[in-house]
């Protein structure tokens, strides 16, 4: 019988038992970073690949902190520029009433109808500081694309109207923001081919006139093309079998200044007492029309000239009235009033809703951009966060096994020859 005995030096058996602690108290010890931290890569070292990968979405959830900042303070300048329309709708709404007022008949000398302009005009000053408000940043809310501090501009030597001093349009939104300006040129002003609004005045009037225009209805605009008339009456005949018929020249003022006049049109017949309708046309196409009312003098002229801005319908409104002689004339500075304030009304108006839905855009954007948060912090916390069930584990199994490490060690430690031999 043969015994083989193998000697391991007591020196090796107490480095290999230190490295085995060294291994244990560093396991520990990461454990422990790791439950105190709440993750579990604390550096990159520890899991490069999902490192990288709560990197990446932290960069992007910063990028989507970013983007709210920006669209929080479009929201606010858009919110500001909507509560600025509603201001321009209630004042323009107050100024309607007052023309409605002045055209009652309730007004019994031109120093009332004066008083009533007066009002208008006070009015029509707070709308022109209303379309020029500013934001808190000092940049104006209804600039459009790009305008002066000041965008409108009322009559000047320069131009005699009203005008937007900068550049119409509106600017497009994307999926992470909206757009910080309104067009107010879509507000407030008003293009011929666009919108189509006239003014009719008659000036001369003929002796013994009481001529008054319907409102003016514009159609095939880009025939049309922003050109001025005027219909000078040459004739007004009235049959008592066959009707009302006029007779009247007209003048063309294209938007070039060419000037072009067909005399001996006609209009009728129409039935006695009632208006004598007008139809321009151009090119084979009916582009305005509008009706003759009351009984027209020879020479009286109807000018026909389409209106720049609702600001200055209401100047025109507040000149109709105020300057009037007669109640002919505030008549038909009423009606062509209450007409193009009803357009350009509308136009506010439809301003005012696209801004509302830009505040729903924002709302979407803002509600979207949440949810993207939160599945970028889900995937950055399955990549680096710690389940702390698992590690309050795998510390306690780790520490148990470390203390069984130290006292096996503490005793083995304690064996040597000369202790055998005491």
């Amino acid at each position: 019988m043969t015994s083989t005995f193998y000697r391991v030096s007591t020196a090796n058996m107490y480095d290999s038992a230190v490295r085995n602690l060294q291994t244990r108290q560093s396991t520990l010890s990461g454990l422990q970073e790791n439950m105190t931290s709440g993750k579990r890569v604390v550096r990159a070292s520890d899991d490069p690949v999902a490192a990288a990968q709560a990197e990446r979405a932290l960069t992007r959830i910063s990028r989507i902190q970013a983007e709210q900042r920006a669209l929080d303070t479009q929201r606010n300048s858009v919110a500001q520029a909507e509560a600025t329309l509603g201001d321009a709708v209630d004042l323009v709404q107050q100024i309607r009433g007052l023309v409605v007022g002045a055209g009652n008949g309730s007004f019994k000398s031109p120093e009332d109808q004066k008083i009533q302009a007066n009002q208008i005009q006070s009015l029509r000053d707070q709308l022109t500081e209303v379309v020029n408000r500013k934001d808190t940043n000092g940049q104006p809310l209804l600039g459009a694309l790009g305008s002066a501090l000041k965008p409108f501009l009322g009559p000047l030597l320069s131009s005699p109207d009203y005008t937007f001093n900068g550049l119409p349009g509106q600017a497009g939104s994307t999926g992470t923001d909206i757009a910080s300006i309104l067009d107010g040129h879509a507000a407030f002003m008003f293009d011929p081919v666009r919108d189509g609004v006239y003014q009719a005045t008659i000036s001369p009037r003929g002796a013994g006139s009481t001529l008054t225009t319907s409102a003016v209805s514009t159609s095939n605009r880009d025939l049309l093309d922003g050109a001025s008339y005027a219909l000078q009456v040459d004739s007004f005949t009235v049959d008592p079998v066959n009707g009302t018929t006029v007779t009247y020249t007209l003048t063309k003022t294209d938007r070039n200044g060419v000037v072009t006049t067909t005399p001996g049109l006609s209009a009728g017949p129409a039935v006695n007492g009632q208006p004598v309708p007008i139809q321009i046309q151009e090119g084979g196409q009916t582009v305005m029309a509008f009706d003759l009312k009351g009984s027209p003098a020879v020479g009286d002229t109807v000018g026909l000239t389409p209106s720049t801005s609702l600001m200055g319908t209401i100047d025109s409104a507040i000149r109709g009235i105020g300057e009037s002689t007669n109640k002919t004339d505030a008549t038909q500075a009423v009606e062509q009033a209450l007409a193009n304030i009803d357009a350009g009304l509308e136009r506010v108006l439809q301003v005012r809703s696209y801004a509302g839905e830009l505040l729903n855009r924002a709302d979407r954007i803002s509600d979207d951009q949440g949810q993207r948060s939160v599945q970028l912090e889900a995937d950055r916390s399955r990549a680096e966060d710690l389940d702390m069930l698992k590690g309050i584990s795998d510390f306690q199994n780790a520490h148990t096994g470390y203390q069984a490490a130290l006292q096996s060690y503490a005793q083995v430690q304690r064996l040597s020859l000369f202790d055998f031999m005491r």
